[in-house]
């Protein structure tokens, strides 16, 4: 109970911590932290206007996209060292689900028929080829050091304090390979930019520049839900999951208050640094799972 809790309040309370930090960073009192909550609201109340192109793609696919992602938060251990649903191999569900949500989301802003939507669309998509395989030799290379393939044990017995070198040298990287994901994955600075209106450099916001109203906040909602699962897993290379409650919010807020230092710092990067960036997750993946290949080999 306490995890689908997580699920249906965190993900927006923390994203107002990112727009918070950014206005104090540039001296201003900026929004409230609940806005964003405020806005959801608002939004579900509204109409909707689609292009007259459309199929019911369009009008089904907001919604599809968060059944997805909520099912695959449900794998994910947020306050208690369980997910929701678990069972040996789920973190193959889990990641199949996400990119299944963007896949869906992909296929409604080619449904308009717009060449606009389509370009940001291969932007988008561009980036997630490579982050799909970092995923997966990140968990491969957590299960190499903790001997589990279940999400919640994996992150249960892997974080900083288990003890060891080599444990805490997986953590630290993946960690920072997972932060890396966040950052693609949740659109922001470098990579993209949620706020921006500049035509060339538009990537997802493009991709849902027709929606309004209820499919709006549907959207908001499942990209900041994304973003509260993959922070929640770097907090749990921290810490243990399940362990102390307060360290976990603690760490949550630290990687949201970070983002927004980040953003306000520097500016987004073009498109083929951008590129050059996402293949650093990959490597650091590949580097971290070599290395503990090589001490489980008795090699080192």
């Amino acid at each position: 109970m306490i995890n689908i809790l997580c699920i249906i309040f965190f993900p927006l309370l923390f994203l107002g911590l990112i727009h918070r930090v950014k206005a104090i960073m540039v001296g201003r009192k900026g929004k409230s932290i609940w806005q964003n909550q405020r806005d959801f609201l608002k939004l579900l109340q509204k109409d909707e206007v689609l292009s007259v192109n459309a199929t019911i793609i369009s009008r089904i696919a907001p919604v599809l996209s968060l059944a997805a992602t909520i099912t695959a938060a449900l794998f994910v251990p947020f306050l208690s060292a369980r997910g929701v649903l678990s069972f040996q191999g789920d973190f193959i569900f889990m990641i199949y689900l996400l990119t299944l949500s963007k896949g869906i989301m992909a296929l409604a802003a080619m449904d308009s028929g717009s060449s606009f939507q389509g370009m940001g669309t291969s932007r988008e998509l561009s980036f997630t080829s490579f982050l799909e395989p970092a995923f997966f030799l990140i968990i491969a290379a957590l299960i190499i050091s903790v001997g589990s393939g279940s999400l919640s044990s994996i992150f249960a017995l892997q974080n900083l304090l288990s003890g060891g070198i080599w444990n805490a040298f997986a953590s630290l990287f993946i960690a920072i390979a997972l932060y890396i994901i966040l950052l693609v994955e949740s659109c922001r600075v470098p990579f993209d930019d949620p706020t921006t209106h500049l035509e060339l450099t538009m990537i997802h916001e493009v991709m849902v520049l027709d929606y309004s109203g209820f499919s709006l906040a549907v959207i908001h909602y499942t990209s900041a839900l994304k973003m509260f699962i993959y922070a929640s897993l770097i907090s749990h290379l921290i810490i243990p999951a399940g362990g102390s409650f307060l360290w976990y919010l603690l760490i949550l807020a630290v990687v949201y208050i970070f983002t927004g230092v980040l953003e306000s710092l520097i500016a987004r990067f073009r498109m083929n640094r951008n590129l050059e960036l996402v293949l650093v997750p990959l490597s650091i993946a590949l580097l971290t799972l070599t290395v503990l290949l090589a001490i489980n080999m008795g090699v080192w």
